[in-house]
């Protein structure tokens, strides 16, 4: 398996960061707050592969686009950016040595903590 940055995705995130379109939640309401399956199947019948991946950091490019498992590291719930899911992919992108994400994910979170400090 290889994971890489998911530029188009991390811009996007950036984007609604600077937006205000976040939830400054605590690090473990990633578990409450992430989309369900049926929540990813509904937006991806809607908005198709191309815009759902806008929502992961991470794309495994063993896998094909059009599955699930080609997106890694969801950030947000199709709406808003969660701070708990950029603390989550930003510590499992650590863990996982994915240095491209694990940057790119800590300017996130800088993002974030920067402008609700």
């Amino acid at each position: 398996m290889t994971v890489k940055l998911n530029k188009a995705a991390f811009d996007h995130a950036k984007s609604l960061a600077r937006k205000n379109q976040t939830v400054m939640d605590e690090r473990d309401d990633w578990s409450e707050h992430a989309p369900s399956a049926d929540d990813e199947n509904a937006y991806l019948e809607k908005h198709g592969w191309s815009e759902y991946g806008k929502w992961y950091l991470g794309v495994d490019t063993d896998s094909s686009e059009e599955t699930k498992g080609h997106y890694k590291f969801p950030y947000g719930d199709f709406r808003r950016v969660h701070r708990c899911g950029v603390i989550s992919a930003e510590s499992r992108a650590a863990q996982n040595d994915y240095d491209d994400i694990t940057k790119a994910v800590a300017e996130l979170h800088e993002l974030l903590d920067g402008d609700h400090a």
